[in-house]
């Protein structure tokens, strides 16, 4: 057990990583015209801009609060805020955006499970990527009534100097996660699962930092008038 924790939490930080950046930048250089987010708005409009919108929005701050609560050093933010300060803040403004998030990708996983259309055009990937997200925001969901158990911000740290290590290359990082919570360790591999996957899935799109997504005009689909009838009006 010593030894798949020092795997789970030392090594294969670095072997997602890798895959995910060399395994990015690979596909940038092959199949450039691969680098795309499939979408299905053509498909089926029905809950696609809230939907997405709150996904987008919700998953863009989490990622945010997650770079910048963990990779933070303490001695940085300490004059200004307390660790029990920072973790309710942090489970306050991630339950929000988690909540937002959490909406989003349920509407998008009904239109990918249960609308014809979206389901026949998409791929096992597709809905692999959505149910993973999926899973991944229920951990971190779960995660916040857990961190209530401990407001003293003594996780957070532990969790801070973890992300920490691993990204100053240092040793010594799994020996932060071994007294966590199994929610925070299930949270942390899967996290690493999705760096891992995502050169190979529609995920590879968060290069493109799609901002931009949020407030660029929607596609205009026009259907075709029902008066436009070619052969009657050539016989006529």
């Amino acid at each position: 057990m010593s030894y798949l924790h020092q795997f789970a939490f030392q090594i294969y930080p670095y072997i997602a990583l890798a895959v995910f950046f060399i395994g990015s930048w690979a596909r940038f250089d092959y199949a450039m015209y691969s680098w795309r987010t499939g979408s299905s708005q053509l498909l089926s409009g029905r809950g696609m801009r809230l939907g997405s919108n709150l996904f987008h929005i919700g998953i863009l701050a989490i990622l945010g609060g997650h770079l910048v609560g963990l990779l933070t050093p303490h001695s940085v933010y300490s004059a200004l805020i307390t660790a029990p300060q920072k973790q309710l803040l942090a489970m306050w403004l991630g339950g929000l955006a988690g909540a937002m998030c959490f909406v989003g990708i349920v509407i998008l996983l009904a239109r990918r499970m249960f609308d014809p259309r979206v389901r026949a055009s998409g791929s096992v990937g597709d809905l692999l990527v959505l149910l993973l997200l999926f899973a991944q925001l229920v951990l971190g969901m779960v995660s916040i009534p857990v961190s209530a158990t401990h407001l003293d911000g003594g996780v957070m740290i532990l969790l801070s100097e973890w992300a920490q290590h691993i990204a100053t290359f240092r040793a010594g990082a799994a020996d932060f996660m071994v007294s966590v919570h199994w929610v925070y360790k299930a949270h942390v591999l899967l996290g690493m699962t999705l760096f891992l996957i995502a050169p190979f899935t529609r995920l590879v799109h968060v290069w493109s930092i799609p901002l931009s997504y949020l407030w660029r005009p929607y596609q205009v689909v026009r259907k075709r008038p029902a008066t436009l009838d070619y052969g009657r009006r050539s016989r006529a």
